[in-house]
């Protein structure tokens, strides 16, 4: 039961990476946002005409559905994984299912939006964020919008299906270079090995016993 935890554990943590970008180090990156919080860096004024051109930009593209569905598909991705650890296992499930409602009420999709459009008027000037405007108010900009989402799923799939196969077939190769004639497992000398040595542990033990005794 408690390797089950220690695994529920660990999936939570690299669950709450994945949404959120976390550093791998979360007590120095929770160090690091409680400093930011008692002393809060001045937030760059943004030209209220780029800000309202932005925010259109991004209900243009669909950027707050985006987000929410990302974390709706991490949410559940995670959910699965975790359950899987404890198949049988009633209230760890209830728990893990507790922790994961809880998890997308705290979640702000709204306040990451507030973030693109800091990181939008970093990257692109005002006559910038009207181009793209005028490109995604147009009807080849809408199906871009509407498409890419369904594109990169697809890519997505693309690449885990390619990198299994590149996987599986690493593995057969692997092994089949590393057997010996007789088909046996790449790493029973090792393990052949280490039969002896524990042998041989065994054999000086019972030596010593022997000769302690009168």
């Amino acid at each position: 039961m408690k390797a089950i935890f220690a695994l529920i554990i660990i999936y939570v943590g690299t669950f709450l990476v994945a949404i959120h970008g976390a550093s791998n180090a979360p007590v120095q990156a929770a160090e690091q946002e409680a400093t930011a919080a008692a002393k809060p860096a001045p937030a760059k004024s943004i030209d209220p005409q780029k800000d309202s051109d932005i925010r259109s930009l991004l209900e243009l593209i669909g950027a707050r559905d985006m987000i929410q569905e990302a974390a709706n598909n991490s949410t559940e991705q995670y959910r699965q994984k975790l359950v899987s650890l404890a198949p049988n296992d009633d209230k760890a499930q209830e728990s893990i299912n507790s922790y994961l409602a809880v998890f997308q009420k705290k979640f702000d999709a709204d306040a990451l939006a507030d973030q693109l459009v800091v990181i939008y008027d970093k990257h692109y000037t005002d006559e910038e964020i009207k181009g793209l405007l005028q490109f995604y108010g147009s009807p080849l900009g809408q199906k871009v919008a509407a498409e890419l989402p369904k594109i990169s799923k697809e890519i997505q799939l693309a690449d885990r299906t390619i990198s299994n196969q590149a996987a599986k077939e690493a593995w057969q190769e692997f092994h089949a270079q590393n057997s010996d004639s007789n088909g046996k497992h790449p790493f029973a000398g090792r393990r052949r090995w280490q039969q002896g040595q524990q042998q041989s542990n065994s054999n000086q033990q019972a030596a010593q016993a022997d000769s302690r005794q009168p």
